[in-house]
């Protein structure tokens, strides 16, 4: 256990934490001198992680006593300048402006972006639902339809398993297609220190097969990779499928109980041979039949795409075949076999070995105003955001945990519809660029400033399989440090109720009840909160988690976190049970034969593919302006190429380059990378500032969404366009 410590100092103490840079909640020591944050390191006596504290999470006392901190609210002036406005003028003013917005064009002119971030701070997401849904308004949107949508989509269109998938624990076989969760610390593998899981993964015999464009961190250590031609995943997934129904290495007892549609995918699947699949991808034939057979003749395992996968194109497409790939080969957990997560501040787990059927993707009668798109499982379409707001349809937003533009597609296109607002809110801690062309700038406590628990990502599970701890852990981390001398910093949740105040709002937290192919639970109850004496965070916190399996009281007794085993056995499928897990959605079908008939050739004018990639030094848009950080890997984005590319354009390392597509043009440093096939320039997103500011390239980055289009080749149920495997031509720039 951690202590209280005062050695060598007289005002230095050291605290068991979680660390907030990703959804990884990683336990971690602090120590505090003065009254600042000096020094982070993984807590060694808390379970699951051993330790482990990426380089990101180190940086964390930088984070908070960073001098670009944004300490006081921001309100923008008439010229474009921002001035210091109080929190609680802030928010009354935004209210009042809310209010009028919602009097002149109805309540579904607001919406809310959910950011990558968004979750760091556990009653933040769950209060601005709770403002939204108060306000009447659906008009929900979040990262994850810019990023791996596809995973719901798939899930919903195939169906669920009430008992879950196969946990990375205990696998025989693992699939990763465009994933590197070395780097990314990721969940396509448990986040909980990524290295160790998989070291010992590999220790006691498991394969990993990786596809991916680029030999990552990842890919060097698997038995099987593929090293395609970006934009190629369904092909190659289809060829796999071939192979498994050819060579009949399916699970048939499973699939002839549980499963419908085998004839019509193998119809399907019968032009994408492994020859086919091959020429197409530029891989060779006999890897796609050895992964095939790697995979499907293994006991347990899993297939996992990730951002790679879903943003090259086809996003519901990939997750689905990579779904039935695990339907055929039965990688769901049986009757009798334990839950992998029996809950912790989650539900009590109640899992039953059987399936549930195909639900709708998308709900038509929420439909927006562009290219049929309407909410999907995941939530409105973001790449469609932009187009709204220009289309005079949302005239207020909020910006929680993200920063469009930066992220959002086609950068131009986002700003323009930024500035057309009547009123744009960015809870942010540095004025990035998106928080330079907000009316107001809300910044919020930091890490240690406020309490803090380990639901957020025990809550992930609930969002897609395999996500989340692996193993019941849970973990209370109380707030230890006052916000900074003369700061005015309100939590987010904090705004959402101060507005819902003056509005005479009355707030109710809704839990999710429905989960997607991992095990089902004990349905949980809505909480109303009191609107007229102000919870603490610590009471939000009780009314979030109310009805879980161990109570937020006993999770607080373990001051480094502990695991809270429990043996729930996935109970046998229900007789009355008649549903079937659909291999060949009659849509999905279809664009399969799309997918046969447009080979995805790179346009002469074109010759290069710009894919993206994950660098440690940070997250997302996150880590760009701290000196650690930037010291291992810089303040830009290099335009990562094959040392013969670069040879063969007469580019050195370090070249400036125009990097252009058909939709807009960028500029990025030249580096080499001997890892990538040939022909792909492979960048970070979410970089740069403003196109309109002069910062250089090698001080802010570039933005690949200035290369992406948000009307063009983009998925009919998320609207995520094409943002990688994105054709680009590469030139030498003199200056």
């Amino acid at each position: 256990m951690v202590e209280l410590s005062s050695e060598r100092h007289a005002n230095r103490s050291t605290h068991a934490s979680i660390c907030r840079f990703c959804a990884a909640n990683c336990p971690i020591v602090v120590e505090i001198e003065d009254g600042r944050p000096i020094r982070v390191t993984g807590n060694r006596s808390s379970p699951l992680f051993d330790g482990f504290c990426c380089s990101r999470g180190q940086a964390l006392p930088e984070h908070i006593t960073s001098p670009s901190r944004l300490l006081r609210p921001l309100r923008r002036n008439a010229d474009g300048s921002h001035g210091v406005i109080a929190s609680t003028a802030a928010i009354a003013e935004i209210a009042d402006r809310i209010r009028a917005i919602v009097d002149r064009h109805g309540p579904s002119s607001v919406a809310i972006y959910h950011g990558t971030h968004s979750t760091a701070n556990p009653a933040s997401t769950p209060v601005s639902l709770a403002w939204m849904r108060a306000l009447g308004s659906p008009m929900l949107f979040n990262s994850g339809t810019i990023d791996q949508p596809g995973k719901n989509v798939a899930a919903a269109l195939l169906g669920s398993w009430d008992a879950g998938v196969h946990p990375f624990l205990g696998a025989d076989v693992w699939m990763l297609v465009g994933a590197n969760p070395l780097v990314s610390i990721g969940i396509t593998i448990p986040a909980q220190n990524p290295a160790r899981h998989l070291t010992q993964a590999l220790e006691r015999g498991m394969q990993l097969i990786v596809i991916d464009p680029r030999r990552t961190e990842t890919a060097r250590r698997a038995h099987v990779h593929l090293q395609p031609r970006p934009g190629q995943d369904a092909a190659i997934l289809a060829a796999m499928v071939h192979v498994i129904l050819e060579e009949r290495l399916l699970d048939e007892a499973f699939v002839l109980e549980n499963v419908e549609g085998v004839a019509a995918l193998r119809a399907a699947v019968g032009p994408f041979t492994p020859a086919y699949a091959a020429s197409r991808a530029d891989v060779p034939a006999e890897s796609i039949v050895r992964a095939a057979r790697v995979f499907a003749q293994a006991r347990r395992g899993l297939a996992v795409g990730s951002t790679g996968a879903n943003m090259s194109g086809r996003s519901s497409l990939t997750e689905y075949l990579l779904l039935c790939l695990n339907t055929l080969c039965g990688r769901y957990i049986r009757a009798g076999e334990p839950a992998t997560n029996p809950g912790v501040l989650l539900s009590r787990a109640t899992p039953r070995a059987q399936p549930s059927p195909p639900r709708p993707a998308v709900f038509p009668d929420l439909k927006l105003s562009v290219r049929g798109l309407a909410m999907c499982v995941l939530g409105m379409p973001t790449a469609a955001l932009a187009d709204e707001i220009l289309a005079g349809n949302i005239r207020a937003l909020f910006s929680l945990g993200g920063n469009p533009v930066a992220a959002w597609p086609n950068q131009n296109h986002t700003i323009a519809a930024l500035e057309r607002l009547e009123l744009f809110v960015q809870m942010d801690v540095r004025m990035s660029a998106s928080a330079k062309v907000a009316h107001y700038v809300l910044p919020p406590p930091l890490s240690f400033e406020t309490p803090t628990m380990s639901y957020s990502t025990e809550f992930l599970e609930l969002i897609n399989a395999g996500w989340g701890f692996s193993q019941p852990f849970g973990m209370y981390a109380p707030k230890v440090l006052d916000h900074p001398p003369d700061s005015d910093l309100v939590e987010e949740w904090e705004i959402f109720y101060g507005m819902a105040q003056r509005l005479g709002l009355s707030l109710t937290l809704n839990p999710i009840n429905t989960v997607t192919n991992s095990s089902l639970r004990e349905p949980r109850e809505p909480s109303e909160l009191d609107m007229r004496r102000k919870p603490t965070t610590d009471e939000l916190f009780e009314l979030i988690v109310r009805g879980s399996r161990i109570p937020l009281a006993e999770v607080k007794r373990h001051p480094n976190g502990a695991l809270f085993p429990e043996q729930i056995a996935a109970a046998p499928k229900d007789p009355l049970c008649t549903a079937k897990l659909d291999v060949a959605n009659e849509a999905m079908m279809g664009e399969l034969r799309e997918v046969a008939a447009d080979p995805g050739e790179i346009p002469v004018a074109y010759p290069f593919v710009l894919i993206g990639r994950r660098m440690t030094h940070v997250y997302n848009s996150s880590g760009r302006d701290l000196p650690t950080l930037t010291a291992k890997g810089g303040m830009f984005n290099p335009a990562f190429m094959h040392p013969a590319d670069l040879a063969e354009l007469g580019v050195a390392v370090g070249d400036r380059v125009a990097i252009t597509s058909r939709h807009g043009s960028i500029h990025g440093i030249a580096a080499a990378d001997a890892t990538l096939r040939r022909g792909l320039v492979s960048m970070s997103h979410a970089f740069g500032g403003l196109p309109r500011d002069a910062d250089d390239v090698r001080t802010v980055g570039s933005n690949t969404s200035q290369l992406t289009s948000v009307d063009e080749d983009y998925d009919r149920y998320s609207g995520i366009p094409r943002m990688s495997a994105v054709p680009v031509c590469v030139q030498r720039e003199t200056s």
